[in-house]
């Protein structure tokens, strides 16, 4: 998107002043958006935005700027600005550049977001007709399909040799939100699965009628659900986006953007026990086509598959660039941002708990008496101490190893280290849920996952009163 010779010259008027690493990010994204709203199309619009972010380090110090004009002036412009901020001797001057080339990790045959429109409207139709359709009492239909294509250049030098890279990325989502009302009684259900994929396997491998029955039927259901206990409890917590617990109670708390600066509660946790035994987790990036995965990160570094956790023992964190200098640990491809307008710095990519040896229905049949929680809406974490308070938006009673009736209203209350030390099951069915997590680089895809899990002795929030 600029010239190699333009390159060279912006990262070493950035790096004249004593920086000992500069990086140029490009970025040219189309994006698409339709909404309907009970079958009728509410919102339809493509943008398409480009520009350019500057990053100069020197030691533990960064300074950052971005800019949409791409011209030589602008760009040269920017650069004497932040270089400003440092007053030394010029250290490092590039001498030429390196084209690098980019792993491919998501394979797609054509973007998602050049399909036309109507195909898309045709299929968002028929899913607002199968949620409707459930029952009478389904007063709301809305679904959803973004989609973005970035195109991504990357310039980068700490020597006299620089480095060039370039990427893309494609996604799309189908976001499903069923409403359902009964008197004065109002509930919803939603559901948004997403992928790094082309557009026939959205229509031909995804199982979105099916998925879409579900958010119908989740919405009807909870008309009728009874209002959660509270106290000490026995949860039991389904695969795949059940997982939120995990990425938001523990997962944030083992970025280095906390780790480095000491404000997570697992700072000084590398060869300490963190979790039961019983419990490993990883990060990886290179999961073919899943929703948080890239070619590279936004540093270029190829993406990896990162253990946090084994056995319990904490073996790693995510690690970008900068904050590794503070950590004395290498980059390991989990740099990530938003867009050109942020900071890039250690973010989550598709992050989970590994299977473990029981059968699912095992751990169910198991407990006597407890809670079951298949889905989760919002919750709040405080990484310096890891507390979180998450809200289940389906969840059941577990009675002699039976799932018995739906309960709403149930609140999750405890901390990220009670959770892994407390986990005493983990089955065999790990399953992957698409969210987006926002931090100090902006809100991003990830997936959050893990097989079912059994956690002992959660504190449950509810008006139910006692559970008998």
């Amino acid at each position: 998107m600029i010239a190699q010779k333009l390159a060279i010259e912006v990262l070493n008027a950035a790096l004249a002043t004593g920086g000992d690493y500069a990086e140029i990010y490009i970025e040219n994204t189309r994006a698409e958006s339709l909404v309907l709203d009970n079958g009728k199309v509410d919102r339809a619009g493509r943008t398409e935005n480009y520009g350019c972010g500057i990053r100069i380090l020197k030691g533990f110090n960064s300074v950052y700027g971005f800019t949409s004009d791409l011209s030589r002036r602008s760009l040269l412009a920017l650069t004497e600005k932040l270089s400003h901020r440092f007053q030394n001797e010029r250290m490092i001057t590039v001498e030429r550049i390196e084209n690098k080339r980019s792993p491919i990790v998501n394979r797609i045959s054509s973007p998602v977001v050049d399909v036309p429109a109507e195909e898309k409207i045709k299929l968002l139709k028929e899913a607002s007709s199968i949620i409707t359709n459930v029952d009478p009492r389904i007063v709301r239909a809305q679904v959803g399909f973004p989609t973005v294509h970035k195109d991504i250049e990357i310039w980068n030098a700490e020597g006299p040799v620089g480095y060039h890279y370039r990427t893309t990325e494609d996604r799309g989502r189908l976001m499903m939100l069923a409403i359902a009302k009964d008197g004065d009684r109002i509930e919803s259900a939603y559901n948004a699965p997403g992928r790094c994929a082309s557009w026939d396997w959205f229509v031909n491998t995804l199982n979105w009628r099916e998925r879409a029955e579900n958010v119908g039927k989740t919405a009807i259901k909870l008309l009728s659900a009874v209002e959660c206990p509270q106290g000490r409890f026995t949860v039991v917590i389904k695969n795949g986006w059940g997982g939120v617990v995990f990425h938001e109670a523990c997962g944030h708390s083992l970025e280095a953007t906390a780790t480095a600066r000491h404000l997570s509660v697992f700072s000084d946790s590398i060869g300490k026990q963190i979790a039961a035994p019983i419990v490993s987790a990883y990060d990886d990036g290179t999961i073919p086509n899943e929703w948080g995965s890239t070619n590279l990160d936004s540093e270029g570094h190829p993406t990896q598959k990162n253990q946090l956790i084994k056995d319990g023992i904490c073996v790693g964190f995510l690690v970008d660039k900068f904050n590794g200098r503070r950590l004395g640990m290498e980059a390991n491809g989990t740099s990530r941002r938003q867009s050109y307008r942020y900071e890039p710095t250690s973010r989550m990519s598709n992050t989970y708990i590994a299977a473990g040896k029981d059968n699912p229905e095992d751990i169910i049949k198991d407990t006597k008496l407890g809670i079951y929680v298949t889905d989760f809406g919002g919750g709040s974490v405080e990484p310096v101490t890891g507390k979180f308070n998450f809200s289940a938006s389906e969840a059941y009673i577990i009675r002699d190893g039976k799932v018995c009736e739906m309960v709403k209203g149930c609140t999750l209350i405890g901390s990220g280290a009670e959770v892994l030390m407390n986990i005493d099951r983990v089955g065999n069915d790990v399953a992957l849920g698409q969210g987006m997590c926002g931090s100090v680089s902006g809100s991003i895809p990830v997936n959050v996952g893990q097989p079912t899990i059994r956690i002992q002795n959660l504190t449950v929030g509810g008006r139910g009163g006692k559970l008998e």
